[in-house]
């Protein structure tokens, strides 16, 4: 079972984000309520997968992304964000993040990112 680290500031969109993936059958390894949290918990517990939010108080999650790919560039993050414009997505991409969700997200968009995302894994 793959393991899942959700970094967003919304109780709301972590909630949704959670009852998504163990509904598919991932296993949520923690939450992270901003960048750094995020960052920390990635180092505890080394999760398979990142949800990452873009915009959050403190370290954004472009940010909290670089220091993780620093940590493990192999590292997969999906950014999450409300903001879907070309140049965020680029920056993202050129970051590390494997894949990028835009808000509001249906369960088959989330699914189909984590499907591409495990194809790219040796």
């Amino acid at each position: 079972m793959k393991k899942v680290l959700i970094v967003d500031d919304s109780a709301l969109m972590r909630r949704m984000m959670r009852n998504i993936l163990t509904g598919n059958g991932y296993e949520i390894a923690g939450e992270a309520h901003n960048g750094a949290l995020g960052v920390s918990k990635y180092k505890e517990l080394m999760p398979d997968i990142v949800t990452m939010d873009l915009v959050m108080e403190g370290m954004s999650g472009l940010d909290a992304l670089s220091i993780i790919i620093d940590i493990n560039p192999d590292a997969n993050v999906i950014m999450v964000s409300s903001m879907g414009q070309d140049i965020i997505v680029r920056d993202a991409i050129m970051r590390g993040a494997k894949s990028f969700i835009v808000k509001p997200y249906s369960e088959k968009q989330v699914m189909n990112a984590f499907k591409r995302i495990l194809k790219l894994r040796p």
